[in-house]
């Protein structure tokens, strides 16, 4: 059976993986479950796709089979894009959410909510030896609310309403959330590449 590792040691997102790729008789692995040691890689890149291919194919590279990673983030027009790649550390290197969100929400105080558009993005990038890294981008649409509202979720949840919603990601249950997140939708992307990945 085929296998594929998953650049992360998040245990919820490791398990939307493992399920998708189930799908294609793919064993996926999370970086908590290997038993060689993996480095960490330093996310330097300027784009969601470079920050993704440099994890996928620095841990690749190192273990010499196909490695999918992701980079996410939240992107306000209002904002010109940002936190963008920064979303995790907006508000400083110790990647606090609760000051995170209260960056953004002061920095749009004055925004009217028609112009509080946003989407969340998720990039995925899978490296395979000796082969052309792969890229699939997944979006949830939405707005920036004026305050936080629910405590489901993480990061950015409690302020952001999907497109179609009242609610903020944070209010719905998870399995709503799961159905229409950014990761939901990149996921979805991959569909035709388990053929490819079942013959490598």
């Amino acid at each position: 059976m085929k296998e594929i590792v998953i650049a992360t040691k998040n245990k919820g997102k490791a398990r939307e993986f493992k399920t998708f790729f189930a799908k294609g008789n793919i064993v996926a692995k999370s970086l908590l479950e290997m038993e060689r040691f993996t480095p960490d890689i330093e996310e330097t890149g300027k784009t969601f796709e470079e920050n993704a291919a440099l994890k996928a194919e620095g841990i690749s590279r190192y273990l010499d089979i196909p490695v999918l990673a992701d980079d996410s983030g939240l992107i306000i027009d209002a904002l010109d894009g940002r936190p963008g790649v920064y979303s995790a550390r907006y508000a400083g290197e110790d990647k606090d959410d609760k000051a995170n969100m209260a960056k953004v929400l002061e920095e749009l105080k004055n925004t009217p909510m028609d112009k509080r558009t946003a989407r969340f993005i998720c990039m995925l990038a899978i490296a395979i030896p000796g082969k052309e890294t792969l890229f699939r981008t997944g979006y949830c649409e939405g707005r920036i609310a004026f305050e936080e509202m629910g405590v489901n979720g993480f990061g950015y949840d409690p302020i952001f309403i999907p497109e179609g919603y009242s609610k903020t990601l944070a209010e719905l249950l998870p399995e709503e959330k799961n159905q229409i997140s950014h990761r939901k939708n990149a996921i979805d992307q991959l569909e035709g590449l388990l053929g490819d990945l079942s013959h490598v």
